[in-house]
């Protein structure tokens, strides 16, 4: 699997989404916010993750809209 700065990820034994900040080779950088709001950051094996795929809101909007014109 191969990520870049702005993927979203997740721990393979689950948590909650992670961004990747940089990539140095198999150690991805990834960012989170804590309940509290504070900003985490930690270097984690790339053998650990899982990329997460995030529709776009306005897709499902546009796709809601069209079904009540039917």
């Amino acid at each position: 699997m191969e990520l870049k700065t702005g993927d979203v990820v997740m721990l393979k034994s689950g948590g909650q989404p992670l961004t990747v900040a940089e990539v140095k080779g198999d150690d991805i950088v990834c960012l989170w916010m804590g309940s509290e709001g504070d900003l985490f950051r930690e270097t984690l094996p790339l053998a650990t993750l899982e990329r997460l795929e995030i529709e776009d809101d306005e897709d499902e909007d546009e796709e809601e809209d069209d079904e009540d014109d039917e």
